[in-house]
């Protein structure tokens, strides 16, 4: 039987923490900055948990975790 192929999409976006939460980019971060002030950038800045238990095992299934 042929290994399991990650989802490439996926592996760019969300990452597994050790005890297994899922980690993602917060949105609003990408593009258009200019008029987004400081404070609020920075906030955007780091990773985020994904809350959703349901979304987190269908991404840890896309990254077979």
């Amino acid at each position: 039987m042929p290994k399991q192929k990650t989802h490439s999409g996926a592996k760019k976006r969300f990452r597994v923490t050790r005890t297994g939460k899922v980690m993602m980019k917060q949105k609003n971060r990408a593009h258009i900055l200019e008029k987004k002030n400081a404070s609020r950038k920075r906030r955007l800045a780091g990773d985020t948990v994904l809350e959703s238990t349901k979304q987190a095992k269908n991404i840890k299934r896309l990254l077979n975790k």
